[in-house]
């Protein structure tokens, strides 16, 4: 089987090469220096070159409050036109596209959980731009897989955990809002769920991940500091304006994911072992 991973130097890229590594499964990596997945004629090209089976779409551009404005051509290039002209290079060669987006695909009005059922409504650019990204994938391939996740953190990026973690060597004190719901994801469950799927065949179509159980930030936050010499107090969202819109309940409902034998380790379970891993 080729596979060809986009993005393969950002943090889910890195951690599902690390992943195909430890299996001794090779690959084709790119990153945006050697496949400009914006540029749809590199693309054909260079899809009909390597005639994929797999095609792992790591690629984004995920800068969600500068999405709503200096960034907000980028994230439409990037997240929306650089999906379709994979998805149509993909359809071309008859590869499966294994294609990652968000829980900000919703608007975090409902109190219940989200299913893949669900209509997105989203009420921000980075939202809308991968919801349009799902649309293209849906439009153009057959053989897909649109996994949403949600408050993504992993050894190989920035993110929440490490920007917890950078402040408390600085801060005796810190506030985190305790109003915006949803499910932690580590990028090693995400990794490991997205070859599952395609290593076992799964029903192509929209699925959900993100480690079980649900928290808000501030909780989180709590949980990453709990051994570290920091107070964390919490604030509403009010309180701590964002310049983008953030879902103040958006919690995934895995149960569909569930259903295909795929074990979900918890967010507290796979913040423990991460963090094992950060202070070795």
């Amino acid at each position: 089987m080729k596979i060809l991973i986009t993005g393969a130097q950002g943090q889910l890229g890195t951690e599902l090469r690390h992943l195909l590594d430890g299996r001794g499964i090779s690959y084709r990596a790119t990153d945006a220096k050697d496949l400009d997945i914006t540029d749809e004629a590199a693309v054909n090209q260079y899809v009909k070159e390597y005639q994929p089976d797999v095609i792992y779409h790591c690629a984004a551009y995920t800068a969600v409050d500068k999405a709503e404005d200096e960034a907000k051509a980028l994230n439409q290039l990037v997240n929306v036109d650089g999906t379709r002209n994979l998805a149509k290079a993909a359809a071309a060669v008859d590869a499966t596209l294994v294609y990652i987006s968000t829980d900000y695909v919703f608007d975090g009005d409902s109190k219940e959980i989200y299913t893949v059922d669900d209509q997105p409504a989203p009420r921000n650019e980075y939202g809308r731009a991968k919801y349009e990204g799902e649309q293209e994938v849906q439009k153009y391939v057959k053989k897909y897989y649109i996994i949403r996740t949600s408050w993504v953190f992993g050894e190989y990026g920035r993110n929440f955990v490490y920007t917890m973690l950078n402040l408390a060597k600085t801060h005796k004190e810190l506030t985190v809002v305790d109003d915006q719901y949803g499910r932690p994801s580590w990028t090693k469950t995400l990794a490991e769920f997205m070859t599952f799927a395609v290593d076992h065949h799964l029903n192509y179509g929209i699925y959900h991940l993100s480690n079980d159980n649900s928290c808000n930030w501030y909780e989180f936050a709590s949980a990453i500091l709990a051994d570290k010499d920091v107070t964390v107090k919490p604030v509403s969202s009010a309180e701590y304006p964002q310049k983008a819109w953030r879902p103040r309940h958006s919690i995934l409902d895995l149960s569909k994911t569930k259903a295909t034998g795929f074990e979900i380790p918890t967010w507290q379970n796979a913040l423990k072992e991460f963090m094992q891993i950060v202070d070795k």
